[in-house]
């Protein structure tokens, strides 16, 4: 499939090494791309920037998907049960509105499948969904050093306590849905 039929998600939930080590790992997803959105500053912010806290920007991915091999809403689910959407602005130890859970939906049928993937999980958690759906009006890639960074780090102290879990998870919920290599 030609990149021009791929679709585009934007989501957030805390750092962006976990969602990005996560949806790398799925069947249809051809590439993924740390970043931040949200942000209420003028240009571009660094890294540094949005960990103030101060430029409204969450940590997000940008996720490039074949919808013929996994749709917005499976992508969703996936986000939804691979973090936990009932923190507010914190995902473990990592605190502060960048790390907020968050869906920035791209059109109004992005909007309206999140809105429904939303109601249909509140049941599935112990507290109150907190994850924001806000439309998309910036993305700005992160630093190179962001990029692939599980891969390329995989044995760091962080990946190994914070991403490894999480890609267990991963694994154990949704085998049917991992690339071969994953």
């Amino acid at each position: 499939m030609r990149s021009a039929e791929l679709q585009v998600a934007t989501i957030g939930g805390g750092c962006f090494w976990c969602t990005e080590a996560v949806f790398q790992r799925l069947k249809g997803v051809e590439k993924v791309v740390s970043g931040y959105s949200g942000g209420n500053v003028p240009g571009k912010p660094t890294y540094r920037e949005v960990c103030s806290g101060l430029t409204g920007h969450a940590e997000v991915i940008q996720i490039h998907y074949n919808p013929e091999i996994i749709s917005f809403e499976e992508l969703l689910i996936i986000f939804m049960t691979t973090h936990d959407p009932t923190t507010l602005n914190q995902q473990g130890a990592d605190r502060g509105t960048q790390y907020r859970s968050v869906i920035f939906y791209h059109n109004e049928d992005q909007k309206d499948v999140a809105e429904q993937v939303l109601k249909e999980l509140t049941s599935e958690f112990d507290g109150p969904i907190v994850t924001e759906l806000s439309p998309l009006t910036n993305f700005f890639e992160a630093e190179d050093y962001h990029q692939n960074y599980y891969n390329d780090n995989s044995t760091q102290g962080y990946c190994t306590f914070v991403i490894d879990p999480k890609l267990y998870k991963l694994r154990r919920l949704y085998a049917d849905k991992l690339k071969p290599e994953s």
